[in-house]
């Protein structure tokens, strides 16, 4: 019995850490994608980028260490308990209640362990609610929301994940029976910009020296809006402008909406411009009509 309990131990551990050791394979993974999704010459994106990086190796590193003292606590109880039971086990009692008991209390530890951890998990969660209710993304939601209902809109949510400016657009034409592609969508920005790079070259500076780009800088920039998630903005809405001859509006919290290529009447495309939406910030959402929920 010593020998199996030893090496169901062992057993726990093993899986455990191998556990973690693709949790931390998942997160670098992760990090890697959102690293991608961020422009190098973006300051600003990547200050936030290396915080948001440090907060999730952080918490995965506090977890981890909170499931491996747990396991041990575990262990050591099971540990005692056996000890326990075992010396007793050896008196001539004439039955085994002894040890029954001691194995229940073995389990109900195991419950009060779990459920307090549960309840701190819960108080986390509940903490990060609050501040959450009061931060500046929830302040921001609400002022979108009130601007767009006077217009009877809504707020059409779009994935973060690198593509974001792109797919609200793609969205939009949609809506209009355009069925133009998200990739299509990138390649059309990027060929434009290489073909009118005096356009938009003078406005790209490299983080590191300051300097305007190079032309194999600005070569490199066109191939990542083409093939990669990188990230779009300004310049990136006004080359869509140019390809759509459309004006693209964007909705802000706290400003007046911007206009995006004034020079063409037709009707323009709508997009939100989100500074605290997600935790690497900035973040475009598209617009639906209002759906309005009959009173009960």
């Amino acid at each position: 019995m010593e020998e199996e309990e030893g090496g169901g131990g062992g057993s726990e551990e093993a899986a455990l850490l191998g556990q973690h050791r693709r949790e931390k394979k998942e997160l670098q993974a992760k990090i890697q994608s959102m690293k991608n999704s961020v422009p190098k010459n973006d300051k600003k994106r990547r200050k936030q980028l290396n915080e948001d990086v440090a907060k999730l190796e952080s918490e995965l590193e506090e977890r981890h260490k909170l499931e491996l003292l747990s396991l041990s606590q575990k262990q050591s109880t099971d540990t005692e308990v056996n000890s326990i039971g075992n010396g007793v086990a050896t008196l001539d009692l004439g039955d085994e209640v002894p040890v029954q008991q001691m194995r229940v209390s073995k389990a109900q530890k195991r419950r009060e362990k779990k459920a307090a951890l549960e309840k701190e998990r819960d108080e986390r969660i509940a903490e990060a609610e609050i501040e959450n209710l009061s931060g500046a993304r929830h302040v921001e939601s609400q002022k979108l929301s009130l601007i767009l209902s006077q217009r009877q809109l809504q707020i059409r949510h779009i994935p973060s994940d690198g593509h974001c400016m792109y797919r609200a657009i793609e969205h939009q034409l949609k809506e209009r029976n355009n069925n133009v592609t998200l990739t299509s969508l990138r390649h059309q920005t990027a060929d434009y910009m290489q073909s009118h790079a005096d356009d938009f070259l003078p406005f790209l500076t490299n983080s590191t020296t300051g300097e305007m780009y190079t032309q194999d800088e600005y070569e490199k920039y066109c191939t990542e809006v083409a093939n990669t998630p990188a990230w779009g903005g300004q310049l990136e809405l006004r080359a869509l402008s140019h390809i759509l001859q459309t004006p693209i509006e964007v909705i802000q919290a706290d400003t007046s909406p911007i206009i995006i290529g004034e020079e063409y009447s037709s009707t323009p495309i709508t997009v939100i411009y989100m500074r605290h939406a997600y935790g690497l910030g900035e973040h475009y959402n598209s617009v639906e009509p209002l759906i309005v929920t009959p009173a009960e």
